[in-house]
């Protein structure tokens, strides 16, 4: 089966800002008090990874054809065959790539596996992540795997971190950049750290902060949870009916989606993009782990209920009415030879919803 996200990875890769003077130490106290809420749920979270097979019925049926168009099977393997087309298109360079908030470390050296597996043995991933315990289990993975010289470990909060210039060729972010506070340093930091002809490659969520719907996608919504049964109503992960959907923000305790809408522009702001897939907005609610569950992936009417929701998601973005919550992309310095876009009312500027 298309594995549309495998995994979210557990992380924790925050240091609490120093208090100013006169504060009263309320912006640490917050800080602190949101890493600790984010370690706890994670520490308790034992079916992180499973996603709701509706999820997966729609992904199959509308993403996975698209994506293999494109070149690759899933998120995952999107990274992999970047990786790869470069790796193959300059053999003689080594190439030097870090991941932004590798946690443990799996997508990270499950690539340098399959790239290993292919004959291409030029490169290095640096696995940049705050968590010393997360790193090590990384380092044991990368052995697992027989591919400890592919894997460097970097232990730095990727609010600070800072690189020399032009020293890596690619940097990698997967669903870590919704947990940054400061994008702006971290995307500045990206710009300077990529040589000239480099790749940010991103795979994210772009929506509104806290993974929360904007009004008009709200109202988009509204007729589909009208028409569900009382059951489906049920918020699996919050443990309460919602007769009426609550709008729930994710980032009041943790950093679950904390600038989710500034990702999108604040990339605009510095970089071209050479490739730009966005997609998904009303839909997901329904599907994800929350609801998702309540449906069953092989009754025709929860199919077809997906279905006219899909329909009505996609037209909305097509026809800029809604904007997209989730993006792939690459993007680099400067403008691009080439833009791949999904759909020409599809770029970048007419994705971001400014508030």
């Amino acid at each position: 089966m298309f594995d549309f996200i495998k995994k979210l990875r557990k992380k924790t890769r925050f240091h609490a800002p120093e208090a100013q003077p006169g504060a009263a130490g309320s912006a640490s106290d917050d800080y602190a008090r949101r890493v600790q809420n984010e370690q706890a749920f994670y520490a308790n979270c034992e079916n992180v990874h499973e996603l709701p097979e509706i999820f997966h019925y729609w992904s199959n049926k509308y993403l996975a054809p698209e994506f293999q168009a494109w070149g690759f099977a899933s998120p995952d393997d999107f990274f992999l065959q970047q990786l790869r087309l470069r790796l193959e298109r300059q053999p003689e360079h080594f190439f030097r790539i870090i991941s932004i908030g590798a946690g443990n470390c799996d997508l990270e050296s499950n690539i340098a596996s399959e790239l290993v597996n292919l004959g291409l043995t030029h490169f290095r991933i640096d696995c940049l992540d705050i968590n010393p315990d997360m790193l090590e289990r990384g380092r044991q993975h990368a052995l697992r795997l027989g591919v400890p010289d592919q894997i460097g470990l970097v232990e730095n909060d990727f609010n600070r971190w800072q690189a020399d210039d032009g020293c890596y060729d690619v940097v990698i972010a997967n669903q870590s950049l919704h947990h940054v506070l400061d994008l702006e340093h971290l995307f500045d930091a990206a710009y300077k750290a990529l040589a000239p002809d480099g790749a940010f490659l991103i795979s994210d969520m772009i929506g509104r902060n806290g993974h929360m719907r904007w009004p008009e996608a709200l109202d988009a919504m509204q007729p589909f949870w009208e028409e569900l049964p009382e059951s489906y109503r049920y918020n699996q992960l919050m443990q309460r009916m919602e007769p009426k959907f609550i709008n729930h923000d994710c980032s009041q305790s943790g950093f679950e989606g904390i600038r989710a809408q500034d990702i999108l522009p604040l990339l605009n702001e510095r970089f071209g993009f050479e490739l730009f897939f966005p997609y998904g907005n009303i839909v997901f609610p329904f599907i994800d782990r929350g609801f998702g569950h309540n449906f069953d992936a092989e009754a025709d009417w929860d199919r077809a209920f997906i279905d006219r929701l899909h329909e009505r998601d996609h037209e909305g973005m097509l026809a800029g009415e809604l904007t997209p919550t989730s993006m792939l992309a690459v993007a680099v310095k400067g403008d691009p030879e080439q833009v791949r876009l999904r759909d020409p009312n599809l770029t970048p500027e007419r994705c971001i919803r400014r508030p």
